[in-house]
């Protein structure tokens, strides 16, 4: 197993290369082999004819003469058998084979036929042609030889491709330190954000797919810091809110210890913890839906509903908190039906006027419309409460955060209502948007699809 890129990349550029030039070789050569043949054929043939035609003209001695002075004798090889089977060449071999030439083959040729054949593939072609001289027929045949300078191409091309191999083989070698160097950052930089170190810096500038990578990754780690922020955080802000109802639950249990305390007293103290225990049991059953919202682990029940019916019915179901402090509802509700989950959509107008009650000042007033368009709905709840800062509205939707610090013994809660509405809102594909002012009140505004596209869909 080769676990160096380096050597990777090496392997991979000569196996490519060496791969590559020897199937274009062989592929070149299937395409070409007949012509080559042919060029090879006709060169021979034209050759062969001249022969002929010396030994037609000269006597057989001048003939011999001038035919072992060709200078082509460099390039082909000549035999010519006597009818009895003895032969006198012309030409040197230099290393070459001569082509064996068979019995068939020559009493053709002595009868007059003509022999072509390509016996070693490529441009290699044996001609046997009768040849008529003043001794009688007899039977010559010619083949080409290797040029000396095949050799000599054979080592130089030999050379040519050790020396491409070995000078491409030290430029990737210097290239791939450039392509690794970036993937060993990253390689570093994964081993230190599993070690918790989120404090990394790739300075990575490249504009390639690794850059790419490279910016990606840089993004992921500023997600996943910020991920773990707000695990910290809601380590946090649940030992707290846990935290607070259990020390009450153990200090007044003990309290109920005391023989000597009073029928009244001791009321007063089991009202107290079973007030702490159901606001943990309350706080937990808000961390359990808030999980299933997020995991999109709870389906929603879409089916239509009246919008503004929902939200009369809810303003009523509250009427106990905010008759007892003489606050006001103004409406402007239009008819407007919807496809939604009807349970989880009344949590959100439920926990939303909740808020404004809680928040809102003793006689203070609570505005509640309702616009639609072709494709939207836009439900508006304001009241005339305390607000928000512009620093406290960035993270309102936060679990666990809660904007009234300042106020936190006075209003109760456990800061997951609105982290519920978002993710409720979120799941119904629309949008929830706050505006407010410290000592000017607060205004949410749910954007719904009439339709969500899912159900299109």
């Amino acid at each position: 197993m080769i676990r160096s890129l380096y050597i990777r990349v090496i392997l991979t550029f000569l196996v490519s290369v060496i791969g590559g030039t020897v199937i274009s070789f062989f592929v070149s050569t299937w395409i070409f082999e007949d012509k080559l043949n042919e060029n090879a054929q006709i060169n021979l043939r034209n050759f062969g004819q001249d022969i002929v035609r010396i030994y037609k003209t000269l006597p057989l001695r001048e003939a011999d003469s001038y035919v072992s002075g060709m200078k082509q004798l460099d390039s082909y090889y000549i035999r010519i058998y006597e009818a009895t089977g003895p032969f006198q060449s012309y030409g040197k071999l230099n290393g070459h084979k001569p082509t064996t030439v068979t019995m068939e083959q020559l009493n053709k040729v002595l009868d007059g036929g003509v022999v072509q054949d390509t016996p070693n593939g490529i441009a290699t072609v044996l001609l046997g042609l009768p040849l008529q001289t003043e001794m009688g027929t007899k039977a010559m045949f010619l083949e080409t030889l290797s040029p000396p300078s095949t050799s000599f191409v054979i080592k130089w091309g030999l050379i040519f491709a050790t020396c491409s191999l070995i000078a491409g083989s030290l430029l990737i070698l210097v290239a791939s330190v450039f392509l690794v160097r970036p993937i060993k950052k990253l390689t570093k930089a994964t081993k230190r954000i599993a070690a918790g170190d989120f404090n990394v810096k790739l300075n990575i500038k490249q504009m390639s797919e690794l850059g790419t990578l490279a910016r990606s990754f840089e993004e992921m780690m500023h997600d996943l810091q910020q991920l773990e922020q707000m695990r910290r955080e809601f380590v946090t802000n649940v030992s707290h809110e846990v935290q607070s109802p259990l020390t009450s639950i153990s200090g007044y249990a003990l309290a109920l210890k005391q023989v000597d305390l009073a029928d009244q007293e001791r009321s007063r103290y089991l009202d107290i913890i079973i007030a702490e225990a159901k606001r943990m049991s309350k706080m937990s059953d808000s961390l359990l839906k808030l999980s299933l919202l997020e995991s999109q682990a709870q389906q929603l029940g879409l089916a239509t509903l009246n919008l503004d019916e929902q939200i009369r019915r809810v303003i009523v179901a509250l009427q106990p908190q905010w008759s007892a402090r003489n606050i006001h509802f103004e409406l402007d509700l239009q008819t407007v039906k919807v496809v939604a989950d009807h349970d989880q959509l009344n949590q959100v107008w439920t926990n939303i006027l909740a808020n404004g009650i809680k928040f809102s000042k003793d006689g203070g007033v609570i505005h509640v419309s309702i616009k639609r368009d072709s494709k939207y709905v836009t439900v508006r709840i304001s009241d005339t409460g305390i607000g928000i800062s512009n620093e406290d509205q960035k993270r309102i939707f936060e679990r666990f955060f809660k904007a009234d610090r300042s106020h936190s013994r006075k209003y109760d809660g456990s800061g997951m209502g609105l982290a519920i509405v978002k993710q409720i809102v979120s799941l119904h594909q629309g949008d929830i948007q706050v505006e407010s002012e410290l000592g000017q009140g607060t205004s949410f505004i749910v954007t719904l699809p009439i339709t969500p596209p899912t159900v299109n869909g």
